[in-house]
């Protein structure tokens, strides 16, 4: 070949290159939109998909039947906060310091210092919105951080719960100005929020993260959704199936527009939960959840399955395949290293527990940096307060990391028989590498700038 020509074929070469990777137009075009939807205390047994006998999810159902359905997914808490600081940081909360809910003027928050996915998206080049509960500052007069400040180009946020309930409520802020009263279910108002964000950014690749407050207690549902339910008697139990149905049916109004807009085909869609169903009995009116943990031993705020194992479901046209069922582990921390590897964007420098899920589309395993890890000091499951899972094992640990039960939850999902005694070596293996990260991520906690951790109540 003659240099001219051989310098044209290179040419050629750069300029598909570009077009394909670069950064302009045509390589933006490529990029997948991001549809990160998260339910507030929402079982793993509590949609129809996931074999609930009641609740009706249409929406979410045909989600799952057009993608993929995560049987062994989980939150990286089993409580609020935490759990939504490492679906936006992709590590585990007690590095950040954050290592419970986050009560109003407590002063803990997201601190700055941490690198979020929607910082990570929008620089490189995508439009970003938050919409529902952030729950993840203790104060809404800006001297702490704010979903703006997080990454997010609009925000409509609640520091909590909706108030005065889940049905018109009163305290949103929109872009750091309180929003006043909005009429409607707050899902509904969350997903129109998203919709009036994306008229004006939809020609752009865009990343919305949408947290809805149901079905959080106190439970409330419009009566076009307790009508669904008429031989249920008990009124809490109404309402939090109506609640469900509620959030499903603002998730098809969603999937509706990005259908009527011919969006679905290059959109990333992801929906879970922040944590497992409710326990307590701590609001006057709603006496109880009726969420359910399906066949997983425990609920919320305990540190055994049904504590952070949530429903899962991935749509991505092209990627996953319809109707399939994956039951490799994975957690909301996984979220930022696998929306980056489909964006194509560098991950951060720091230490990342999360890992690219997108071998689970071809049926291969995910590549962790280390086994899955969670802690969590105030569990309900006393004495066990931390736990690690590895392949089909799952390892429990109380505070002093020197009592141990060990569960095979491919053989034993309600974790029934402790096989600790039966395999020592195992334990010892497991226990060695928690301690390890224990210990690590205790001490980056520490240097956080978040109050170090109450103590428990006994």
């Amino acid at each position: 070949m003659t240099g001219p020509c051989r310098i044209h074929l290179l040419l050629c070469l750069a300029g598909l290159w570009f077009l394909a990777f670069g950064d302009g137009a045509a390589g933006a075009a490529e990029k997948p939109n991001i549809v990160v939807l998260l339910c507030d205390d929402l079982g793993y047994g509590d949609l129809s998909c996931f074999a609930h006998p009641k609740i009706r999810t249409p929406h979410l159902d045909k989600l799952a039947a057009e993608g993929v359905k995560l049987t062994h997914c989980y939150s990286s808490a089993p409580v609020c906060s935490p759990s939504r600081a490492g679906l936006l940081t992709g590590r585990v909360p007690n590095r950040l310091g954050i290592r419970d809910w986050i009560p109003a003027n407590s002063g803990i928050y997201l601190r700055p210092s941490e690198v979020t996915v929607a910082q990570l998206l929008k620089d490189a080049g995508y439009r970003t919105c938050h919409a529902g509960k952030w729950h993840l500052n203790s104060k809404t007069d800006g001297s702490e951080r704010t979903p703006g400040e997080a990454g997010f180009d609009h925000w409509l946020y609640t520091q909590n719960n909706a108030a005065p309930s889940h049905l018109d409520p009163t305290n949103f802020i929109r872009n750091g100005k309180p929003a006043g009263k909005l009429e409607g279910p707050s899902s509904r108002i969350v997903v129109a929020e998203a919709i009036q964000f994306l008229e004006g950014n939809k020609d752009r690749p865009f990343f919305l993260n949408l947290w809805f407050h149901e079905p959080h207690e106190p439970v409330a549902a419009a009566e076009e959704f307790l009508k669904l339910y008429p031989r249920e008697d008990n009124p809490d139990r109404r309402h939090y199936y109506g609640d469900v149905s509620q959030m499903d049916a603002a998730v098809g109004k969603l999937l509706k527009y990005l259908d009527d807009h011919e969006l679905r085909d290059n959109t990333f869609v992801f929906f879970s939960s922040d944590n497992g169903p409710e326990t307590l009995k701590r609001y006057k009116g709603a006496e109880r959840s009726y969420g359910s943990p399906g066949p997983l031993r425990g609920m919320k705020l305990h540190i055994t399955e049904a504590g952070y194992r949530v429903p899962g479901i991935v749509r991505w046209p092209g990627h996953t395949r319809p109707g399939s069922v994956s039951t490799e582990p994975v957690c909301n921390v996984d979220l930022l290293p696998t929306l980056c590897a489909i964006a194509r964007v560098r991950l951060p420098e720091r230490n990342l527990d999360g890992a690219d899920i997108t071998p689970i589309f071809d049926g291969k395993p995910v590549k962790r940096p280390h086994p899955l890890y969670w802690q969590y000091d105030f569990a309900i499951s006393r004495p066990w307060v931390v736990s690690l899972r590895d392949g089909p094992w799952k390892l429990l640990a109380d505070a002093e990391l020197d009592r141990f039960e060990l569960y095979n939850l491919v053989d034993d999902v309600g974790e029934s028989k402790n096989l600790a005694e039966k395999h020592p070596e195992r334990v010892k293996q497991m226990a060695a590498a928690m301690k390890r990260l224990h210990e690590e991520i205790a001490a980056e906690g520490a240097k956080s700038g978040n109050p170090g951790p109450r103590q428990p109540k006994k």
